[in-house]
């Protein structure tokens, strides 16, 4: 498959910007993949395609305020830091920019209270860094980081927390898990009042989110490495619903990946924890999951590559098609969509 057979066509004003006032409210398109039917809808309309004994499976991962901007004593020169994966307790790998001016051994003052230091660059095109600061590292990120919005968003964000899921939980990620955004804690509440099990699992989203496809061919693309925690207790709830006929709801392209890494030809998942880099295209068959609630991706992305694995790649541009059409809101902040 050629990268190129995933691209289509997208206005710019409708790359949303900004959240939603109220995330329920955002607005919901639902394609039936056995009746080949789109509906349009909002959010809260999930409610009536969750059944009795589903199960909604959602990731807890929180979003580190992971970009730094630092500068040096010396020269002034500024350089921006993006925290993508702990290595030690001072020693992070980073995407850093600009790179061409990255050299291994420079320092950069961030604030009185954190330096960060270039180190060896890394096999996927960042840098090891070195931070040194006294104290809790966590709480001097809340005071001097910045939330990692995407660059295709412009402006600036008034509240962190609407760029966290109202349930997120364990600190890890370098963006959030935006399907999960639309979720309310009225809603999920109106969910499980239904008999829906909302089942938690963990994927820390890492710098895959940040990567182009660059290849020509899908097939050459290599996806980076993302850590994901499976509990015993998680397992057994997702192999008890589907035993008992319910069907799996993943939240999100993070929640699919996690369940499709710990899936056996059966669809039974086992409780484990590691890294995933799996890449899911058409011609892929699904083992754990049957309806995917997304937000729509960017032309060319493995995320747009996933989706149309579920149904079909024609069909999946047919949807953005109808989306465009009909003036939905896309990327990180924008609005949903259900494959049923």
């Amino acid at each position: 498959m050629k990268t190129s057979d995933f691209y289509y066509e997208l206005p710019q004003e409708l790359i949303a910007q900004t959240p939603a006032p109220v995330r329920s409210a955002s607005r919901l398109l639902v394609y039936d993949r056995a009746q080949k039917a789109l509906r349009d809808g909002v959010f809260t309309d999930i409610l009536q395609y969750l059944r009795p004994g589903d199960a909604l499976v959602r990731n807890v991962t929180r979003v580190l305020p992971a970009r730094l901007h630092g500068f040096r004593a010396d020269t002034g020169g500024a350089m921006e830091f993006l925290l993508l994966k702990r290595l030690s307790a001072h020693r992070w790998e980073c995407l850093v920019k600009p790179g061409r001016r990255a050299r291994q051994g420079l320092t950069f003052h961030i604030s009185g209270e954190l330096t960060a230091t270039i180190g060896e660059p890394t096999d996927a095109g960042g840098r090891i860094v070195q931070f040194d600061y006294d104290g809790i590292f966590e709480e001097i990120l809340d005071r001097v980081g910045e939330m990692p919005l995407p660059p295709y968003i412009t402006e600036r964000l008034l509240d962190k927390e609407r760029y966290q899921t109202v349930y997120a939980r364990e600190n890890g990620s370098a963006a959030a898990p935006t399907a999960g955004l639309h979720f309310t804690d009225a809603l999920l509440e109106q969910i499980q009042a239904k008999g829906v099990q909302v089942i938690d699992i963990l994927l820390h989203v890492g710098l895959g989110t940040f990567r182009p496809v660059c290849a020509e061919r899908v097939e050459e693309h290599r996806m980076h490495a993302e850590y994901y925690e499976m509990t015993e207790q998680a397992a057994s709830a997702i192999n008890a619903a589907r035993q008992a006929g319910g069907r799996i709801f993943a939240v999100g392209t993070t929640s699919c990946r996690t369940l499709e890494s710990v899936a056996d030809a059966t669809g039974t998942v086992r409780a484990q924890s590691g890294w995933t880099d799996i890449f899911i295209t058409p011609g892929y068959r699904f083992r754990a999951v049957d309806c995917l609630i997304t937000n729509f991706h960017l032309p060319e992305s493995t995320l747009l590559m996933l989706v149309s694995a579920l149904c079909s790649r024609e069909e999946i541009l047919d949807i953005y098609q109808h989306a465009v059409a009909e003036r939905y809101r896309f990327f990180s902040f924008g609005d949903a969509m259900l494959l049923l």
